[in-house]
């Protein structure tokens, strides 16, 4: 397994990884998303098919030092219970921590066994009691 962090131009390589989102990955979305600064998208590769991703996002406040954020983890049916989705877990904590970055968070739901595994694998631990709230917008799709 061979994991690459994208970048600006690496378009192509996210598209080819479609197979591994929750729907098709839209080229101008693509572009947009590795142009952002703030942004990282990794990309583990077994015999050079795309195997799983992980996207993270930096979260910066005048008071604070920058955070990043684990925003998706996906891997392959195929490829699942092989330690992909830990090395992208573990890889990004490192991007974070290169960055000097004051740590690196996830949200997931309390009940998904498989998600708590691979994030407590990869060194993550439980904050004391936390809350997610949350507002539904009334926003138009493709918005």
């Amino acid at each position: 397994m061979e994991i690459r962090a994208l970048s600006s131009g690496d378009t192509d390589r996210l598209i080819a990884a479609s197979h591994l989102f929750d729907a098709p990955v839209d080229s101008e979305l693509a572009t947009s998303f590795l142009a952002r600064p703030g942004t990282h998208c990794l990309i583990a590769y077994v015999d050079d098919e795309p195997a799983g991703f992980v996207t993270g996002i930096e979260i910066a406040h005048p008071d604070k030092p920058t955070e990043l954020l684990l925003y998706e983890l996906g891997v392959d049916q195929r490829f699942r219970r092989c330690g992909i989705g830990t090395a992208l877990s573990s890889e990004l904590a490192s991007v974070a921590d290169s960055l000097a970055f004051r740590g690196m968070w996830v949200l997931t739901e309390a009940d998904d066994a498989v998600a708590l595994a691979t994030y407590r694998a990869a060194g993550a631990g439980a904050p004391e009691k936390a809350a997610l709230l949350e507002w539904p917008l009334d926003v138009p799709a493709g918005a």
